[in-house]
């Protein structure tokens, strides 16, 4: 398969990527821009990141409009995922914060209100806005990840149907 995002750029699931390569740290690269919640489709999961080693996304974050997109992003992902994995999801039309397994991935899913993935990943991980606008972005994604790896995610814990509960009408 490659590496995860070579597995993005193979499916052509990649949209206006900001940043794409390596990071500097042996064998991790890292992803900003949007990505196709399936190839072909146009749906889209913004504001994408991905910090990767050469098998999986240790980190998948990325605002996805409707919680009811959730499977199909799943599906055109999972190869990219496992217990390593840091599945991050800002959704709008969730009502409340939650974690659920899914596959046996824990998966979070925090509502989003006029925020962006990349400040509330920054909250998450306590890291100061101004110290990395010094940084290249290679660096910024190290210390996004370094910061978020060791940060409290905390989300009250669901079934998987019962986060789906919590999707606005």
């Amino acid at each position: 398969m490659g590496t995860p995002l070579d597995y993005i750029y193979e499916h052509e699931l990649q949209v206006q990527p900001s940043f794409r390569g390596d990071l500097g740290i042996s064998g991790q690269s890292g992803y900003r821009g949007e990505l196709l919640i399936k190839a072909g489709s146009k749906e889209i999961l913004k504001h994408a990141i991905i910090i990767a080693d050469n098998e999986t996304a240790l980190l998948f974050a990325g605002e996805l409009d409707d919680f009811d997109n959730f499977e199909a992003l799943y599906t055109s992902y999972k190869s990219l995922f496992n217990s390593k994995s840091l599945i991050t999801l800002f959704v709008n039309n969730l009502l409340s914060d939650t974690v659920f397994e899914y596959e046996g991935l824990t998966i979070y899913a925090f509502a989003l209100d006029e925020s962006s993935v990349w400040n509330e990943l920054l909250s998450y991980a306590e890291l100061d806005k101004k110290e990395l606008k010094k940084m290249p972005a290679e660096e910024k994604l190290i210390a996004l990840y370094d910061g978020i790896k060791i940060s409290t995610l905390y989300a009250s814990k669901k079934t998987y149907a019962e986060a789906c509960a919590l999707k606005m009408s």
